[in-house]
């Protein structure tokens, strides 16, 4: 319990450095940079430390948003860092205005702390809780209650994101044939019941209970008996397949019940329109930055193989209409004749490409094609069809008619309730190396999620994921 205390501390004063260097990069920056590129006053030398009350601003906002009680997975801190960077920003600017001081201070310091600061502040914080984690001071010992499936699926969620900072102290459960047998290196344990004991012996600070099929009033007399025992109990319920960002609970005080919120997203014209409009700003910022990239890949193509630079194929997009879906052409020009000549073949390219709709080595490719494939550049054209409307940044696989009549089928319909993406959840999760149901488990995922955070992290997933060829094709 010490070291969690020390932990925090440790944490909280690496916050403040953090902020002093944020500080200090804001001030460099308004003073030597931006006079080479603007017209700005003479800068003012003022000691840094008039700045003293932007660092309980910044604070403030830090503890009010759980930053040194909860738990978050990585990409739910960089979005409740992001959410401290706006509003701390926006408070400096209040105590400006109501204190009246807004003549004494730059306001581009202010605002360049806010710039600096989305790329700084996750970069060093994250980096520190992960070197805090491991040398145990942030750690909370977990216990997992049911060594089912489902508590598999736990204990490879909490070790997937070291983030949470969760030890698995060990599983409980009650069946005599799993006891003694070990989970991906965690021992399974006897009795469900006997929780408290276990709490109590091995400082368990966390308690998840991972058992769907528990009956009902042994599942509350277990919530209830642990609840004042351990710091936190996770409840994980029987109902896998829903919607669970932006779910959430309401309350029934009177009759002691509590239900799931499940929000449709897409039913919201104001998010469609936000989703557009990101969707646009970015892909405009994207075609000027890869204009002169463009250009050369087209002059490469043309001289590597016979045929057009660009490939269209009619995909179906929102509520099943048809359009063109561009690409940079990988493949020689008699493509669908050399496929049809391997599959009559090669039996086993045959069943590949039946289960997956791509071929790992594919005569049909060219040279250039190859490598635009392998660095998912000649996906880059589609960003012409998302300024048309035809596709977004993010979303669902665009996929032929054939493929939703032969695979999607009913689930074509919800699936589709957005417009088909450049990218997905199918991208960052293994690309080609997953299975085609897998996919269309993955965008229903997706659609059923929605939200706009959602397509931030999945673009930015998708940048790793590139540049490390993952699962590329």
């Amino acid at each position: 319990m010490k070291k969690k205390y020390l932990g925090k501390v440790l944490l909280f004063i690496i916050d403040v450095i953090t902020i002093f260097i944020i500080l200090q990069c804001a001030i460099f920056l308004r003073k030597n940079v931006l006079p080479y590129f603007l017209q700005f006053p003479e800068f003012q030398a003022i000691d840094f430390t008039f700045f003293w009350w932007v660092f309980p601003v910044w604070l403030s906002f830090f503890a009010y948003e759980g930053l040194y009680t909860k738990r978050f997975s990585f990409w739910d801190e960089v979005k409740v860092l992001w959410k401290v960077v706006f509003f701390s920003t926006v408070g400096v600017f209040s105590v400006l205005f109501l204190g009246k001081i807004g003549e004494q201070i730059s306001r581009t310091v202010i605002v360049l702390m806010g710039v600096v600061s989305f790329l700084i502040l996750p970069l060093i914080r994250v980096n520190t809780k992960k070197l805090l984690i491991r040398w145990d001071l942030l750690k909370s010992k977990v216990l997992i209650l049911g060594a089912g499936k489902t508590g598999k699926l736990i204990l490879n969620a909490l070790k997937r994101d070291t983030n949470l900072g969760y030890d698995v102290a060990g599983f409980l459960d009650d069946d005599p044939g799993k006891i003694g047998k070990r989970i991906d290196g965690v021992k399974i344990h006897m009795g469900v019941d006997r929780a408290e004991r276990y709490i109590n012996r091995c400082e368990i600070h966390d308690v998840i209970i991972a058992m769907p099929g528990c009956e009902r009033g042994r599942l509350i007399t277990l919530i209830n008996q642990l609840q004042h025992k351990a710091q936190n109990i996770l409840l994980i319920p029987d109902v896998f397949g829903i919607a669970v960002l932006g779910t959430s609970l309401q309350h029934f005080f009177q009759e002691q019940a509590i239900g799931l919120e499940v929000k449709n997203n897409l039913a919201k014209p104001i998010n469609i329109l936000i989703k557009k409009f990101f969707d646009l700003i970015v892909s405009i910022g994207l075609v000027f930055i890869f204009a002169i990239p463009l250009f050369i890949i087209v002059i490469l193509i043309k001289i590597n193989s016979k045929g057009p630079a660009i490939f269209s194929q009619e995909r179906i997009g929102r509520n099943d209409r048809p359009f063109r879906c561009f690409k940079f052409r990988t493949m020689y020009v008699d493509a669908e004749n050399k496929l049809s000549e391997l599959l009559e073949n090669n039996p086993e390219a045959k069943e590949e490409w039946e289960q997956c709709w791509k071929l790992q080595d594919d005569p049909r490719i060219t040279t250039i094609g190859s490598f635009l494939r392998k660095t998912s550049l000649d996906e880059l054209p589609q960003l012409f069809n998302v300024l048309k409307g035809d596709m977004s940044l993010v979303g669902p696989r665009p996929v032929t008619k054939k493929e939703i009549d032969e695979y999607y089928k009913e689930s074509a319909k919800l699936c589709f309730g957005v417009p088909p993406g450049i990218t997905g959840l199918w991208q960052v999760s293994g690309r080609s190396n997953t299975n085609y149901n897998y996919r269309i488990a993955l965008d229903l995922w997706y659609v059923r999620n929605w939200n706009l955070w959602l397509d931030i992290v999945i673009l930015l997933k998708t940048v790793k994921v590139v540049l490390n060829k993952e699962g590329a094709c």
